[in-house]
């Protein structure tokens, strides 16, 4: 339970139908399999004591009786045991058959939870049998206790306060209005359900964006099992589909037809942070309505199974990261074709440098003056030789220029930073902040005029990546009149590029975006070594992989220091070991906070994907905020 961690099970066994002492021996079973695994929320199917194909069984007394028995002997043997079981019988209140979900804990049942809407069409007859739950949940006699009966029962944790579990019962969430709901807004975080959702062609698909889509509308989790092989097949299949979900994104789910037991950890502190941030996530004061009950787990650190992407802002599926690509692409051209229209600009100037950001900027203006119909050649492409500009990227900006149909200007800048270093008294010689940030300056004062000349507008091309960084010169590069890229991360980026050279149709145009892809990041402001680039960016801030891992789960998710470096050590693994890990995220905290002055004055720029650094938008940051707790964090680590 360690960083709000809490690892959860959802659970298919091998039932019996009607046979109620099989049924309890396999609970009992896959009870010290989920326990041994260090699952602390477990949960099983729907009437999975009984079976849920019984029928008109369920009117029987002697399974009605076999079944409660089972119940108490599952409960008991809970005893000692570390979590909270859900289980699914048929039980009778007051002389009425009822769908329950049984919560049960430290060898009690602390509670019943009652099925709120009966499917009572097609092959579903459940109204047949059972009576819907009451309207509000209710005390009734269990033994020598009281428990609550009925919908309204939060189950709460006194090791992790914010673990607060509901209930549902299958048709439950296939309602307009289901009981979750009103749980998560009266904060549940966690919401299970007891289900026996029969397999038909494609059902499997609807099944699954449901419980998505539920978690997401919730900010929850949802940890969904379900009936499998096993239950009666004389009209209908059920394929044991069990699902978890966490705030709309699938963590786990099973294979169909194969019983099996899915694990994974929700995230409590995500879910609690998420639920904070949005301002429609209204919770509501219970009133009484529904029922706490306390339990208890041991609280200890949560083994973690879940995988988390290297690169969180780039899908790892192909196909989803095609539609990532040309998603991107086109927010992007289309902000800048509404700011063209506004302007009546016809004109466009980009600082082409042979690098992945300046190309990213050309290709989405091209973009933007196909959308807007203005003819490509009206972008002045420049490129600016220094001193360290080399030849590979100087042909590749002049190459790719040409490619795209656009203008190709060239100003060396040479004598010109030559002359500014004689009139400020600075030595060409000393490789210094000055000595690059003069060359910067000189080339976005070209393009600000060449704008000027041709009542066009400069387009930026630094990256999101790069301002969380501050890795631009302040009123050199990080001014521009419209920022096409100021909310692309670096690894976007690349992929963007990739993308463009895949899905183009001109060989030359591929290749040459291709040696773009191929060449190191750098700004080229210190002279080459040998013809090569001497200035390699990720040598001196770090490598952006790390850095828009940490970007995004430090803004994203709102993660502490800490939990970023022992998730950052578990995604990396192999990769990079635990002490560059820790060097470049205290170097991410120092240059984040440090650099937030440059940010607040950032020009405009389109918002493409879930963060964003903009000071009129995502982030509004004080430029003297201190960094002093999250540095403090992060000294106390130790590897």
């Amino acid at each position: 339970m360690r960083d709000g961690f809490v690892k959860v099970a959802a659970v298919t066994l091998d039932t019996k139908v009607a046979d109620v002492e099989h049924n309890k021996q396999e609970i009992l079973r896959l009870i010290d399999e989920t326990v041994e695994k260090g699952a602390k929320i477990v949960v099983f199917p729907e009437l999975c004591i009984t079976g849920y194909t019984c029928g008109d069984l369920f009117s029987q007394d002697i399974l009605l009786k076999e079944s409660a028995k089972a119940l108490e002997e599952i409960a008991s043997y809970t005893d000692g045991k570390d979590g909270l079981f859900f289980v699914g019988l048929p039980y009778v209140v007051q002389n009425k058959i009822y769908n329950v979900a049984a919560a049960v804990c430290g060898g009690k049942v602390l509670g019943m939870v009652t099925k709120t809407f009966l499917p009572n069409y097609s092959e579903f007859y459940e109204m047949r049998q059972f009576q819907p739950g009451p309207k509000v949940a209710e005390w009734i006699s269990y033994g020598e206790e009281k428990i609550p009966f009925g919908p309204q029962i939060l189950f709460g944790c006194k090791e992790l306060p914010d673990l607060i579990v509901s209930a549902e019962i299958c048709e439950d969430v296939w309602s307009p209005i289901p009981p979750s709901i009103q749980a998560a807004l009266v904060g549940a975080t966690v919401i299970v359900n007891c289900s026996a959702s029969d397999e038909t062609v494609g059902k499997d698909e609807y099944r699954k964006r449901l419980i998505s889509g539920q978690s997401a509308r919730l900010i929850a989790g949802y940890v969904y099992a379900n009936a499998g092989a096993g239950e009666s097949t004389t009209d209908i299949v059920f394929g044991g589909h069990n699902i978890i979900a966490e705030n709309g994104s699938i963590l786990s789910e099973s294979e169909r037809y194969t019983n099996e037991i899915i694990y994974s950890e929700i995230d409590i502190e995500r879910i609690v942070s998420e639920r904070r941030k949005n301002t429609t996530f209204q919770m509501q004061p219970n009133q009484g309505r529904f029922i706490q009950v306390p339990f208890s787990i041991r609280k200890e650190e949560t083994c973690l199974t879940r995988k988390l992407e290297k690169s969180p802002f780039v899908p790892e599926d192909e196909e989803q990261r095609k539609r990532c690509c040309e998603e991107s692409l086109t927010i992007q051209a289309m902000g800048l074709k509404k700011r063209l229209a506004h302007t009546n600009c016809k004109s466009a100037v980009v600082g082409i440098s042979g690098g992945l950001d300046s190309t990213l900027a050309l290709l989405v203006t091209a973009r933007a003056f196909d959308l807007q119909g203005i003819d490509r050649s009206c972008i002045e492409a420049v490129t600016m030789p220094c001193f360290g500009t080399t030849d590979r990227t100087y042909r590749n900006a002049c190459t790719l220029t040409k490619k795209l149909g656009a203008t190709l200007r060239e100003v060396n800048i040479q004598e010109a930073v030559r002359i500014h270093f004689r009139d400020i008294g600075h030595s060409e010689e000393k490789h210094d902040v000055t000595y690059e940030n003069a060359q910067a300056r000189e080339r976005t004062q070209v393009l600000m005029d060449i704008a000027n000349q041709t009542g066009g507008m400069v387009i930026g091309t630094g990256d999101m990546s790069e301002l969380a960084l501050g890795w631009a010169t302040y009123n050199g590069d990080h001014m521009s009149m419209y920022g096409v890229n100021s909310s692309i991360p670096k690894t976007l980026v690349r992929h963007l590029v990739q993308y463009c050279a895949d899905t183009c149709e001109d060989k030359e145009l591929q290749e040459v975006l291709n040696d773009i892809l191929d060449t190191p990041v750098s700004p080229e402001l210190l002279p080459p070594k040998e013809g090569e680039i001497a200035q390699k960016t990720e040598d001196l801030v770090g490598p952006y992989e790390l850095h828009d891992f940490y970007l995004y789960y430090m803004l994203r998710a709102g993660f502490t220091p800490d939990k970023i470096y022992r998730l950052a050590c578990l995604t990396f693994e192999g990769i990079y070991d635990k002490e560059t890990i820790l060097k470049w995220l205290k170097t991410f905290y120092r240059r984040f906070f440090a650099q937030q002055f440059k940010r607040s004055c950032l020009p405009d720029g389109p918002k493409v994907g879930s963060v964003a650094l903009s000071p009129r938008g995502d982030l509004r940051m004080p430029s003297d905020a201190s960094a002093r707790i999250w540095q403090d964090v992060l000294e106390k680590i130790e590897i």
